[in-house]
């Protein structure tokens, strides 16, 4: 198994800068998942680390070896690009097996392992074919059998589930984290689906605007993004944003809401008098009967079942519009006037100018009269 560090890493195409001063290190054995909308650099990054491409700035170390100059087939690196790059004369099975056979391997083993693989993928059925009867389904669950076949120290996997139908993604949400941990490889796993990043990583790095915007464990990342862009990149449906200016009332910190003064944590000082936004997710919200600690009146506008859950869309008394989501079946409102409540913990509040979140002083701190902290 392989550690690896990247540091301070740049690069551009011709005029478009995609990546910079990007640093980054994943620990041996560990998954870590780069996550971000299209376009934010997440597969460049991947090619630099195989060695496809160099950086123009900035040095990338494997088990403490610096890789400049080195090939890609010298790296020791397993890899499952979007592009697939199957072998166009090779079946199926050929493929999968193709890092086994340069190995020499017995026959039986490469034959039990291609097996184990393709059956886990979904693709037995298909190793006879060649690439171009594939649907591109299967050709990138084999790309992903050949490059989990070869049990590489490090192994780069680029949204391999990207082209997968519904169903077998779910399952493969379930299946492929345990095969990864079984293989005991450092992997770097790409995805633009918020669920596949939680499901697969042991850290999130969230990549926008030319970096890493924030790296954490997915609970990390959901219950405390940095900013607002991270915030609204994790949930379905997406957090809900409010404008409020926290004041000091009979000794409480407060904001109002639906023109309703709802207590927040007094660790929030320092925001008192400024403008922030206040973040809550859908499903910290609840529907509660009218005089409840923390209420606030809301329209209801349209109820939607999804399975799961519910949701529902409402409108505060100033038009603003919220999200609740709830576990299907629950009660839900009576009409379209109701009432609405959030815990204290459930709130985050931050910066307007920078959308930084701020990190609320704890009790300790608030005694010894610390100043407030942005995250």
């Amino acid at each position: 198994m392989m550690s690896l560090s990247l540091e301070n890493i740049s690069k551009s195409f011709k005029d478009d800068l995609v990546l910079d001063q990007v640093s980054l290190s994943v620990e041996t054995g560990e998954t870590l998942v780069l996550f971000g909308p299209s376009g934010a650099g997440k597969t460049v990054l991947l090619r630099l680390i195989a060695g496809v491409i160099e950086p123009d700035e900035g040095t990338i170390v494997l088990n403490d070896a610096d890789m400049s100059g080195v090939e890609a087939e010298h790296r020791g690196i397993g890899m499952a690009f979007q592009n697939f790059a199957l072998f166009p004369h090779m079946d199926a099975h050929a493929n999968i097996a193709s890092p086994l056979t340069a190995r020499k391997q017995p026959k039986n083993t490469i034959d039990t392992n291609v097996q184990k693989l393709a059956k886990l993928l979904k693709i037995d059925h298909v190793l006879g074919h060649q690439p171009k009867e594939l649907s591109n389904g299967q050709k990138q669950r084999t790309a992903l059998a050949r490059a989990l076949a070869g049990e590489p120290a490090i192994l780069l996997l680029d949204d391999p589930l990207r082209n997968v139908d519904a169903k077998l993604r779910f399952e493969m949400r379930l299946e492929l984290p345990r095969l990864l941990k079984d293989q005991n490889a450092t992997v770097i796993y790409v995805t633009q689906d918020y669920k596949e990043a939680m499901a697969f990583g042991d850290n999130i790095a969230v990549m926008s605007g030319h970096g890493i915007q924030q790296t954490g464990t997915p609970e990390e990342i959901y219950l405390k993004p940095g900013n607002i862009e991270t915030a609204r990149l994790f949930g379905d449906p997406v957090i809900n944003l409010i404008d409020v200016q926290p004041m000091m009332s009979a000794g409480n910190i407060q904001v109002r809401i639906s023109e309703t003064p709802i207590p927040i944590d007094a660790g929030y000082s320092k925001a008192v008098n400024t403008d922030c936004i206040l973040g809550v997710r859908p499903e910290a919200l609840r529907f509660v009967e009218k005089g409840t600690p923390n209420a606030f009146p809301i329209t209801v506008e349209a109820e939607t079942p999804l399975n799961e859950k519910t949701v529902n869309l409402m409108r505060t008394v100033n038009g603003r519009e919220l999200m609740l989501s709830r576990p299907a079946g629950s009660p839900g409102p009576i009409d379209k006037d109701a009432y609405i409540a959030v815990d204290t913990g459930d709130i985050m509040l931050f910066e307007k100018m920078s959308g930084n979140r701020i990190e609320p002083l704890d009790a300790a701190s608030l005694s010894a009269g610390e100043p407030g902290e942005v995250a």
